[in-house]
Parts: C-alpha cells; structure tokens; sequence
C-alpha cells in the first residue's frame, strides 16, 4: 500500500504560481513512476504531466508544456509540479498518483496504482 498526500495548492491571480508536492509513504517510492492529473468542475480528470522513477523522462500535456514542470526528489520521497503563468482553465483539483510498473511515463489514468486525494488549486482572472 502507498500513500501518497498532495499540498501546494491554493488562491492565485492569473499570471502567478503555485508549487504542488506530492508526497509518498513508501521508502520505494524511487521505483515509482509518478503523474499529475486535475479535474475540474463536471469534466472529466485530465492528465498533467508524468515522470518516470529517476526522473530521466518526462512527459506533459500540450496544455500546460512550457508551464509547468515536473521534478523529483527520492532523498524526500517527494515529487513537485511547478505551475507558472497559471490562467483560469488551470482551476481543478490536481493528483498525484502513483505507478508501480516501473514503465516509462503513462498518460492513462487507469495505469496507475495509487492516488491521492487531492488539492484545490484556484486561479481568478
């Protein structure tokens, strides 16, 4: 079992930033895979980004490339999305989840194992 707990997110004007971590139970956690998906209101959870388990891949959704960046840190078994020239669109609840395959980076949801329950991130035009 892993769990993993996101923190980070908050109220931003639009043009602002915000740094989301995720952070996993499991002293393992370097053999996990990791992504970042969103949901909001009524539609449906979107990925965001992924990174694979040494952090030597990354992928990102056309959406959010040249935004948002993924990273990191085994030492702290923590992983990090951040979210630059944020606009309102970018307004959802964002998960990590977790993926103990080891593959590269997925964008299917239904490839990961673990997910957290989330953090609420609002942007204001």
């Amino acid at each position: 079992q892993v769990q993993l707990v996101e923190s980070g997110g908050g109220l931003v004007q639009a043009g602002g930033s915000l740094r989301l971590s995720c952070v996993a139970s499991k002293r393992t956690f370097s053999t996990y895979a990791v992504g970042w998906f969103r949901q909001a209101p009524g539609l449906e959870r979107d990925f965001v980004a992924a990174i694979s388990r040494y952090g030597g891949s990354r992928t990102y959704a056309d959406s959010v490339k040249g935004r948002f960046t993924i990273s990191r840190d085994n030492a702290k078994n923590t992983v990090y999305l951040q979210m630059n020239s944020l606009k309102p669109e970018d307004t959802a609840i964002y998960y990590c989840a977790a993926d103990l395959t080891a593959n590269p980076p997925q964008m299917a949801e239904g490839k990961y194992d673990y997910w957290g329950q989330g953090t609420q991130v609002t942007v204001s035009s």
